[in-house]
């Protein structure tokens, strides 16, 4: 679904992604991982359009949308998180799934007057009831839980009808029981969508995914299963270290 070929990025005579080639198939979760600075932020940047390319090009679904910004990318199917909850937090958690179902609306209903918005009103209290969050649909964003934010964030990527997933550490800062939440939740996802996730919480990782990207200084250092992942020596030594896979 993804096809990122020959990525390259620099911030002045910093490189921080170096001839990245990696695809996330259809349906599947692909997670990359590795250690702080080692470009996976970036890569989320320039495969969701936030940031440019210096060379190289991203696909989707074999069509190249290199350079193309992030709201052609969101009606081309591609949705992603944040490292940050970004919501809008004066609003309900049901206006906020309403405006990102909207966005697939028929233009010639963006004026009409929201009380009559029947259909978009009911599809946003089913993805809210799909994420656990339908009693919640009234409070505001701001006065929910870290862990409800940021359930309530994936909802609203999914309200979008996306073909592509991108997570960005959705489980920074939550509680073991929330992860075990997020990890349900991403199983439950996959196959409707394709998945890509940066996550921090290895076991998470090892759980959830098709296929892991290990990055190391920009450059992808493997690539593999979980269990291939986990029994890499070079991987043990640069991020894991000797708690996972083989001594």
């Amino acid at each position: 679904m993804i096809a990122v070929r020959g990525l390259c990025k620099s911030f002045g005579g910093l490189r921080a992604v170096a001839d990245l080639d990696f695809v996330a198939r259809e349906g599947g979760v692909t997670s990359i991982i590795g250690p702080n600075g080692a470009g996976k932020s970036t890569v989320f940047n320039l495969i969701a359009g936030t940031m440019r390319a210096d060379a190289g090009r991203v696909e989707l679904g074999g069509r190249d949308i290199t350079g193309l910004p992030p709201q052609r990318l969101a009606r081309l199917g591609i949705a992603r998180s944040f490292q940050i909850s970004n919501l809008f937090f004066g609003l309900s958690a049901l206006e906020n799934v309403r405006l990102a179902a909207q966005a697939h609306a028929p233009r010639r209903d963006f004026l009409a007057r929201l009380d009559r918005a029947d259909a978009l009103v009911a599809r946003a209290r089913a993805t809210l009831a799909e994420f656990g969050l339908v009693d919640l649909a009234g409070e505001p964003a701001a006065n929910l839980s870290h862990g409800d934010q940021r359930r309530l964030e994936i909802a609203l990527c999914m309200a979008s009808q996306p073909r592509v997933l991108m997570l960005d550490e959705p489980t920074q800062g939550m509680s073991p029981a929330e992860t075990l939440a997020v990890d349900a939740l991403i199983r439950s996802l996959a196959g409707r969508v394709s998945v890509i996730v940066i996550e921090h919480d290895i076991d998470l990782v090892m759980s959830i995914s098709d296929r892991v990207i290990v990055l190391h200084q920009g450059r992808k250092l493997f690539e593999g299963t979980p269990a291939e992942v986990s029994g890499s020596s070079a991987v043990r030594d640069a991020y894991l270290g000797a708690g996972h896979g083989a001594a």
